[in-house]
């Protein structure tokens, strides 16, 4: 290939050769092998002038076909994108003087593609590294050339879609931000005659509303007449952009749109039920997104009447729905590897009450029917049961229509019972038990969508369907609805299947115990959908086994149950191999019941603990040397099998102690704290703190070891990364202390010096990370006083407030414990944060422990006797009245 760089030429052979591969790369009928193929061209790609090619026969070569000259573009952009700066200036020069009369080329396709590159060029390199790009770009606007201007539009539209703030930014040498040159050209364009042109343009300027340039904001009248004009345009593609247009602004600046709103809702309300449906479904976004705003309601409690029918239309099955395909889908079939979505297993964390987002399993392709429902959800939450007028008689003619060909409209109705569940529940209340009763006989009905729906809508119910079970009536309804549930769970339908498995553990959930009594038909029915049920569903039937071990607990503990429950559950655990991803729900739905059933769990205990350190060191060997061990590394397998060796010591406490003396997991858990990744971290220092409360013993030798490691956790640069992992290292910490009491002091001011700062920063961290920060400084206080009570005035406020917010517990317990002794040991290092502790103190609701409460009572008058002269009345003088209350029982 060429060395030189001055004018540079292609050679033929080169030419000939990169054209040839990218023939064979690209065209499907070529017999020639793709990986060799790649192999060359990434061979090629060590040549300094290969881009150079690339460049020449995306521009120059006429001669080749189209899909030949794009391959060679795309390949371009990623060498670009990969290695921009590594490229040869001069050749940097020559692609650049190659692409720029391209913007114009005849074909749409060239244009594209080079639009494409030119973006890439300038997310690499700035604009101020292409100062003639813009030029061209404004004289192609320009022009009369329908092919320049096109072509010169499409790249800066993907400048705007990619990097919208390099065109609003000041470029060295320009007397102007290109946004100010460019943004009436692109206004000009709304008024094209061209599609196309019309199209690019808005979605350019699109761009902009989120950072609202100074152009944007001045040009704000224009840029709404001009919608306005294109509202009605005749190709969907533009009134989608409109609608678009008008959803973000009511997200991010409202204030804009305030003077037009009656017009913008009148507008929406009339594109809700245009022909084509993405135009439709974008509009549909901006009832959601009004509400979200919390604009003034009034606007469109105006249109309610007429916005909640368009609802109810687009929320029937669509005929091109691809669910209409999937609901004849036969129990039987087993299921593809691609209807398996990937599932993330949550580590656990332990410690204050900790809000974690319930996160979907399922991936659903977002349509209108399901804007539709979601739109109708949040109207219910704003108005309540002000919608009801408009609604209920649409869905009662709706679910009173008989014929098959009319079941999209029943379903439809149904869907809008369950999307309303929530916000109008006080209007419904009243009628409720007619409602349910006439559901119930719909799970039962011969089409499956109808029958899948009706399971979600009685799930939405499920609070008020329990809340009934304390009277006869409500009672005998729980069982109907419990009894058709199960009926579903037990369909032949796979998704029927999945809708009334989750919706059994909805209401699972909310029942608790008041499912104990319909346990063995609970179970199985569970147990015969489990032998049924295909790969994906089966997860779902392992979430719902764990939520009824989590509902009911020790009650699952009787020989009947566990005889229709265990064995099918263990003969899948046998067939499974130790790097199936099958295993990962059975070790969580195992985890479960093993707290559920406490020390009823022995008798599976053995061989689930063993195969869970087997698990956790072939992964540790994987991580090493995958291919001695013949699996690829998965921390899940880790995580998981942490989770259920947690769930076991929790459930069994110290009958676990056997099995922990004969195996390794010491060893493999000082691994595991020091894994790289957080998650892996996070379960190990769950399964620590558990290992401590249960067999202490064993953590014994190396206790110095982990509180290292534990310590690290909770230093700055980590603690910010993982919250959870810091929150799970300081409860572990704590649990350590409380049962080894002295054996912490070599270090514990090091672990001292990590929990200050988090309790002097408390209002900018997780509340849960700084109260177990305040109770493991208690207990770390309790095991040892005279270590820490010299520096105590450092942290005794921040610690004291800290206190103050914990519930009443026993970890609660030992930090006051802490507390009392620290005070002991040095009364005169709360003198200045006596208020603080006198608020921690009156925080307590009840103190179980009577050794505690006179604990508490000497601290309070030491303090009084030790303040002479009006000073003790003058700390109290400034303790609120409700603190004075609580105080004086304790007599001060």
């Amino acid at each position: 290939m060429a060395a030189g760089t001055a004018m540079w030429q292609p050679q033929e052979e080169g030419f000939k050769e990169i054209c040839g591969l990218l023939e064979q790369q690209i065209f499907p009928s070529s017999t020639a092998d793709k990986s060799q193929i790649w192999k060359q061209l990434q061979r090629y790609s060590q040549f300094p002038d290969f881009n150079n090619y690339l460049a020449f026969i995306l521009a120059r070569s006429e001669g080749k076909s189209i899909e030949v000259r794009q391959a060679a573009g795309l390949l371009l952009k990623n060498n670009i994108r990969t290695a921009y700066m590594s490229i040869n200036p001069a050749y940097q020069q020559y692609i650049k003087s190659e692409l720029l009369p391209c913007l114009g080329s005849s074909d749409r396709h060239i244009r594209s593609t080079v639009g494409t590159i030119v973006s890439t060029v300038i997310q690499m390199g700035g604009i101020i590294g292409w100062p003639e790009l813009l030029q061209a770009i404004v004289n192609f606007l320009d022009s009369d050339d329908l092919n320049h201007m096109e072509g010169a539009m499409d790249a800066l539209s993907k400048i705007c879609e990619d990097i919208p703030q390099v065109l609003d930014s000041d470029v060295p040498g320009l007397s102007e931000r290109p946004i100010n040159v460019f943004l009436p050209r692109m206004l000009q364009f709304f008024q094209s005659p061209h599609t196309s042109l019309r199209k690019l343009s808005v979605a350019s300027v699109n761009q902009y509303i989120m950072l609202m340039p100074a152009a944007l904001y001045a040009a704000m009248g224009r840029y709404l007449q001009g919608l306005f004009i294109l509202a009605n345009d005749s190709a969907g593609e533009v009134r989608k952009l409109v609608c678009s247009a008008f959803v973000q602004l009511i997200e991010i600046r409202p204030d804009f749109l305030k003077p037009h709103l009656r017009n913008v809702i009148e507008y929406m309300l009339q594109v809700n039920k245009d022909t084509d449906d993405e135009v439709a479904l974008e509009s549909c976004e901006f009832w959601s997104a009004y509400c979200e705003a919390q604009l003034p309601p009034d606007n469109l409690r105006e249109v309610l009447p007429r916005l909640i029918p368009v609802l109810l239309s687009n929320m029937a099955y669509a005929e091109d729905d691809e669910s209409l395909v999937d609901a004849e889908e036969d129990g039987s079939l087993p299921d593809r590897d691609q209807d398996i979505k990937p599932r993330f297993h949550t580590s656990r964390l332990h410690g204050s009450e900790y809000d974690g987002d319930d996160d979907e399993d399922t991936v659903n392709v977002w349509n209108l029917r399901k804007c539709s429902a979601a739109a109708l959800d949040v109207l219910s939450n704003v108005f309540g049961d002000e919608i009801l007028p408009a609604l209920m008689p649409i869905i009662e003619s709706k679910l009173l229509t008989t014929g098959d060909a009319e079941w999209k409209e029943r379903e439809a109705a149904v869907l809008a019972l369950g999307a309303i569940a929530e916000g109008c529940i006080i209007g419904l209340y009243p009628h409720l038990t007619q409602i349910i009763a006439f559901l119930i006989p719909l799970l039962d009905d011969k089409f499956p969508l109808i029958r899948s729906i009706t399971c979600w809508t009685l799930s939405r119910f499920s609070k008020y369907i329990v809340e009934g079970t304390n009277h006869q009536k409500g009672y005998e309804q729980f069982d109907h609805v419990l009894a058709g549930l199960l009926r579903r769970v037990v369909d032949d339908n796979k998704r029927v299947q999945e809708a009334a498995c989750s919706a059994f553990a909805t209401l699972e959930e909310e029942a608790g115990d008041v499912l104990a009594p319909k346990l063995e038909v609970i179970l199985q029915h569970l147990m015969i959908a489990y032998g049924k049920y295909q790969r994906r569903n089966l997860r779902i039937v392992y979430d719902a086994i764990g939520t009824l071990a989590d509902a009911v607990g020790r009650k699952l503990n009787q020989p009947t149950y566990l005889n229709i429950l265990m064995p099918p559950l263990f003969t899948k655990w046998q067939q499974l191999s130790d790097a199936d991803k099958d295993l990962f729900p059975l070790l969580e739905c195992f985890t479960s019941i093993a707290l559920a059933l406490g020390s009823g769990f022995s008798q599976f205990a053995e061989p689930v603990f063993e195969r869970c350190i087997r698990i956790i060191q072939i992964q540790q060997q994987a991580k090493v040397d995958p291919a001695a061990v013949g699996v690829q590394y998965d921390k899940e397998f880790v995580v998981c099998s942490l989770d259920l060796l947690s769930g076991l010591i929790e459930g069994l406490g110290s009958n676990i102690e056997s099995l922990v003396s004969k195996s390794r997991l010491g060893d493999l858990l000082i691994q595991c704290c020091m894994d790289d990744q957080s998650d892996v971290r996070q379960s190990s220092f769950a399964l620590v703190g558990d290992l401590a409360r249960a067999c202490p013993a064993h953590l014994h030798p190396r206790v110095a070891e982990y509180l290292n490691i534990a310590a690290k956790q909770l230093e700055s640069p980590k603690l910010k990364e993982s919250l959870s992992v810091a929150n799970n290292a300081c409860w572990a910490i704590g649990e350590i202390a409380v049962k080894v009491r002295q054996e912490v002091s070599p270090v514990v001011m090091t672990v001292v010096s990590c929990l200050v700062p988090i309790l002097q920063h408390a209002e900018e961290l997780n509340k849960s990370l700084v109260e177990n920060s305040a109770i493991t400084l208690g207990r770390l206080s309790w095991a040892c006083p005279e270590l820490i009570s010299p520096h105590m005035e450092h942290f005794m406020q921040p610690w004291c407030a800290a206190l103050a917010m914990i519930r009443d517990d026993i970890e609660k317990e030992d930090a006051f414990r802490g507390l009392c002794a620290l005070i002991k040991a040095n009364p005169s290092g709360a003198l200045s944060s006596l208020v603080s502790m006198c608020n921690a103190i009156a925080s307590w609701n009840e103190i179980r422990s009577e050794e505690l409460q006179n604990e508490l009572c000497q601290v309070l008058h030491g303090y009084k006797q030790m303040l002479r002269n009006g000073a003790w009345d003058q700390c109290m003088s400034a303790l609120d009245p409700p603190v004075k209350d609580k105080l004086s029982k304790y007599r001060v």
